[in-house]
Parts: structure tokens; C-alpha cells; sequence
């Protein structure tokens, strides 16, 4: 079943917006009577069924609320700002999980350097992979995606979480589920993931002062990309519903 957004419900019924509109006329040649799910962006998310073309205009009713699917844990994750395209990936994945927020941040070891328009329009770009991620795995709610934050911004976010975890190679003894075994209520979790040169010891420094607690994934270095995925995934599996 196709999943498409919609513009605020009335009286059981909802529109398209234009961009879904023509996606389900022109690409997906949707016909009146074919079932869809209706998501507000909000969380909320509707069986229905395709009621009415007008030229290209499209209304869905909308037949059954949908239990909701978003996590019982709020996660963000503060990616250190990586190379290429990565965090178009890491955005994807991390809305499949169910993470409520990705934060790229400026750190010490960074080698993509982004002014504040470009950082802009890394953040719509990373916005729209979201949604479109959203759809294709039914989730509510895309991911929250911030524009690219400097060092100490970042440490007054990552501060004010019940809970921040720092995936470091330098780690030693401490995992994931010994946090999980003393920490079992947390239901608001930072994780900060060092870019490609890693994070260094005044930025660990830092956020021990902050309250973050360092952690190891294994005795093998990961790439960037996937200590954000396996960190979340991780955290989704002990605090969350994976």
C-alpha cells in the first residue's frame, strides 16, 4: 500500500498536496477506489482509499486511524559533519529506526566544511530523504533534521538529554546494555558520533562535563556512517521497540 502525505483532514477526507498529487497520478497511476496510507507529518497516519480526481487534484478518505509507530524513546543523534553524501544515508536509516532527530555538528576533526546557506541546503536535502523514508517504511513522523551547529551549541543540546552516549574506539569495558542495566528509564538519549578523523580528548572532555558517557561497539573500528546506524539501531533495541 502506497503511503502518501496530506494536507490537514476535514470532516474524514484530506487532499494531496501538489507533489503527491501528481506522484500518484503520473508515476504511480493511482485510480479512485485504490487503498493508500494518509500520514499528517505529525505522527498520525490513516487508512484510505483514493476518493476523487479533479484535473490533477486528489482526495483521499480516509477510513481507520492507524495505531501509532513512533518509538517510546526519543533519540538524536549528533553527527559529526562527514564527507560526501553520508549523511543522506545515515538520515534514511536512522528514520527507518525511528530516531526523532539527526544534528550535524561542527567538531574539531571535521573535514566537510559547510557555510551557513549551504548548511541550509543540506538540511532541506536531508529533510526530504526523511519524508521520503518515512513513506516508504509507514512512519508517522519523518525524522527532525537540524541545520549544521557549531561545537558549543551542540553541547548545550547534547547537556539537556536524560541520557548521552559517545560510541569511541578509545573506550574500553563499557557497552551499550551495562548503561541499559543501570540507566532501564531513560527516555530522552543523545549519541554523538565522531566524523571520519574521530572525536578528540578535549571533545570528550567536554561532554564528560556535560554528562556523556563513552561506550564501545566492539574492538573494530566503525565508519562513521555505521556507528550512527549500529548505535541507533542498538539503543532502539534496548530503550526502544526493535
Amino acid at each position: 500500500m502506497h503511503s502518501f502525505y496530506i494536507d490537514s483532514p476535514i470532516d474524514g477526507a484530506a487532499m494531496l498536496p501538489p507533489e503527491e498529487a501528481r506522484h500518484a497520478l503520473k508515476v504511480l497511476r493511482l485510480r479512485p477506489g485504490d487503498a493508500v496510507c494518509a500520514m499528517d507529518g505529525a505522527g498520525r497516519r490513516w487508512r484510505g482509499k483514493i476518493g476523487g480526481i479533479d484535473g490533477g487534484s486528489v482526495r483521499v478518505n480516509l477510513l481507520e486511524q492507524l495505531p501509532d509507530n513512533e518509538a517510546p524513546v526519543r533519540l538524536t543523534v549528533y553527527e559529526g559533519l562527514p564527507k560526501a553524501d553520508k549523511l543522506d544515508f545515515i538520515a534514511q536509516k536512522l528514520t527507518e529506526l525511528g530516531a526523532a532527530a539527526l544534528a550535524p555538528v561542527r567538531m574539531a576533526r571535521c573535514v566537510a566544511k559547510l557555510d551557513a546557506r549551504d548548511g541550509e541546503k543540506r538540511r532541506e536535502r536531508l529533510e526530504k530523504i526523511a519524508r521520503e523514508a518515512a513513506k516508504q517504511c509507514g512512519r508517522g513522523m519523518p525524522l527532525r533534521v537540524a541545520a549544521p551547529m557549531d561545537w558549543r551549541k551542540a553541547l548545550e543540546a547534547m547537556a539537556a538529554h536524560d541520557l548521552l552516549l559517545i560510541p569511541w574506539e578509545a573506550a574500553e569495558g563499557t557497552r551499550l546494555k551495562d548503561i541499559f542495566t543501570l540507566n532501564p528509564d531513560a527516555r530522552d538519549i543523545g549519541i554523538v558520533v565522531g566524523p571520519e578523523g574521530g572525536i578528540t580528548a578535549d571533545e570528550i572532555d567536554d561532554m564528560a562535563a556535560a554528562g556523556g558517557r563513552c561506550v564501545t561497539l566492539g574492538p573494530r573500528i566503525l565508519r562513521t556512517e555505521t556507528a550512527a546506524v549500529v548505535s541507533a539501531a542498538l539503543v532502539m533495541q534496548l530503550w526502544g521497540d526493535v
